[in-house]
């Protein structure tokens, strides 16, 4: 399955670590994740943005880290994955289940 994981980005400092833990328990479970944060720095809000938006919708779930809800981007991917029907999870749901 291909897994493309939200979460707060700008303004944490610890988010590469964050999302690279969340991508290898995916990854070892089976799946190919799409990772924002592996993005380089230098690109505009927009750009990014578009770039988030062309993964989510080649994804076949979003998966969503606890602090979503503090990034705007993310907020933005989660209204539109409800908006188009896209399969969501919230992560510590997925590490509960494992």
């Amino acid at each position: 399955m291909k897994i493309y994981i939200a979460g707060k980005i700008a303004g944490d400092r610890r988010y590469r670590a964050k999302f690279r833990e969340a991508a290898k328990a995916m990854e070892a479970a089976g799946h190919v994740v799409l990772n924002p944060a592996t993005l380089p720095d230098g690109l505009t809000d927009g750009d990014y943005m578009r770039i988030c938006m062309a993964m989510v919708d080649a994804a076949d779930l979003a998966v969503f880290l606890p602090d979503y809800q503090e990034s705007r981007g993310a907020m933005v991917e989660w209204a539109y994955c409800q908006r188009i029907g896209k399969d969501c999870a919230m992560y510590l749901d997925m590490k509960k289940g494992e």
